[in-house]
């Protein structure tokens, strides 16, 4: 198994990670630009109170930032009140990006990002599952290390869950044993959706990612190993959404499966 994913991992290198090399690296800091997207979808429980912390960390750590907001047609007035943070934060500073409906969770970054102006971009939750507090230790561990990535992880250090079932914890940990095993993974947290990208390094990313859905993670992360990107992780605490109700469901994991195995014998 070993040789097969060294190949395709010398593979990769040689076409995205040249692509993002192309643009001149930006360094993590407060010299830098971040775009945050956030994919919503009947959001409206969330979407201020995420917002007013991104806000408020974003400004108190003395960064240049900007929130995008990628909303598939919510029919929960999700874009009404983001239409009322704009008048009380601005429009340069937070962005409404609507689609016409539910076209999934890559297609929503890719969307996001076409819009976004930063320098680096994270991608997180907007259900307050990702809670913002974590972002200057994102950014404090890309300026230390040079990472091209930095990833949230459940599964190492102090990172964790709260409000699951043992039930739940436990098909989200095999998950990713069994995926970290057939791929070859070497980060802890191969389903997170809780990351940093340099600008350049997602955009030859999302380039190449073809999985759906919560598959997306796990591809995304496995090729930009295999492209000999770095990546580093930031241990966090994962909250069960508090409103709302949750998108991943019994079909989610059936795609999950069927991703992982389309990579197995294709990466």
């Amino acid at each position: 198994m070993a040789p097969k994913r060294a190949a395709a991992g010398g593979k990769a290198a040689a076409g995205g990670k040249a692509a993002a090399a192309a643009a001149t690296p930006a360094k993590a800091g407060k010299a830098g630009k971040y775009s945050i997207i956030l994919p919503t979808y009947n959001e409206a429980q969330n979407i201020a109170l995420i917002v007013q912390m991104l806000v408020g960390v974003l400004s108190g750590a003395g960064v240049d930032y900007e929130i995008l907001i990628v909303d598939d047609a919510s029919p929960d007035g999700t874009q009404g009140i983001v239409k009322q943070l704009q008048k009380l934060h601005g429009s340069d500073r937070i962005l409404l990006k609507p689609r016409a409906g539910k076209l999934g969770l890559g297609t929503a970054y890719r969307h996001g990002l076409q819009y976004a102006s930063g320098d680096w971009v994270f991608l997180m939750d907007a259900d307050l599952s990702h809670h913002p507090k974590y972002l200057p230790a994102f950014i404090e561990k890309a300026a230390a290390t040079g990472a091209d990535i930095v990833s949230g992880t459940r599964y190492a250090g102090a990172g964790g869950v709260a409000g699951w079932s043992f039930g739940r914890r436990l098909t989200s940990r095999g998950a990713n044993i069994l995926a970290s095993t057939l791929l070859g993974a070497s980060v802890s947290d191969l389903t997170g959706s809780f990351r940093l990208y340099r600008r350049p390094v997602l955009e030859a990313l999302l380039g190449e990612v073809t999985s759906k859905g919560y598959a997306f993670q796990m591809e995304i992360i496995v090729r930009a190993q295999y492209a000999g990107y770095s990546i580093s992780e930031v241990p966090i605490v994962f909250v069960d959404r508090l409103y709302g109700s949750s998108k991943l469901g019994a079909n989610e994991f059936a795609i999950f499966l069927k991703g992982l195995a389309r990579l197995f014998f294709t990466l």
